[in-house]
């Protein structure tokens, strides 16, 4: 997960960032997050950021089930670059984000083609532009929960794979993979650090697992 040279530097981060409000939807640095753009709005605001500098940024709403066009979201975000881009014959955008850097919402601007910008403000997270090594965590504890977790929900991966996984795209891979909650996955995002967002997903990974014991043990409801 080494920084990819076609990303901006920290002083090139755009001011204005077009934002995408989707509930339960993570995309942390140096993660990958596929997209498909089908309201005319979004692909408005895909036409504009592949014009640009390819940036958008991911946000959640703060009530994930509001059916609201302009629902209010969270103060903070991950911008992502446009490294991958496919239309399709029936008239969407099959794009792949690549995360950059966390941001905060300084204020909203004025929309522009029915999608919602804001004033970004990076100054806090200067660090996401550069990968995360040596952090302290732990691995093995990571990993005994994370059995547990696939288990109980009944998917088979490649463990070979996952041990040669270097520790910060493990966690990346995982917290935005996971099926946790709108809330827990802000939660991830705002974790100050490798260390603090690892400690965390084990303990979702953990939580998980006890409520599904505790589903299997509980009466049946119908």
């Amino acid at each position: 997960m080494n920084r990819n040279p076609f990303d901006p530097t920290f002083d090139r981060l755009p001011r204005d960032l077009p934002i995408f409000p989707l509930p339960g939807v993570l995309l942390l640095p140096r993660g990958r997050l596929p997209l498909n753009i089908f309201e005319p709005r979004y692909l408005a605001m895909v036409e504009d950021a592949l014009g640009g500098g390819r940036m958008i940024g991911m946000v959640q709403p703060t009530d994930p089930g509001t059916r609201s066009q302009a629902p209010a979201v969270y103060g903070t975000g991950c911008a992502g670059r446009i490294t991958s881009f496919t239309e399709s014959e029936d008239g969407r955008f099959l794009i792949t984000l690549s995360g950059v850097c966390r941001f905060d919402v300084r204020q909203e601007l004025e929309g522009a083609r029915g999608y919602r910008r804001v004033e970004a403000d990076w100054d806090r997270y200067a660090g996401d532009l550069e990968e995360e090594r040596g952090a302290s965590f732990d691995r093995p504890k990571l990993l005994a929960g994370l059995r547990g977790y696939l288990k109980a929900n009944g998917i088979s991966v490649d463990w070979d794979a996952i041990g040669s996984t270097p520790d910060e795209r493990l966690v990346t891979s995982l917290a935005m993979i996971c099926p946790f909650g709108p809330g827990e996955k802000q939660a991830l995002l705002e974790a100050p650090d490798l260390q603090q967002r690892a400690k965390l997903l084990i303990a979702l990974i953990e939580m998980s697992i006890l409520d599904a014991h505790d589903g299997d043990a509980g009466p049946h409801r119908h």
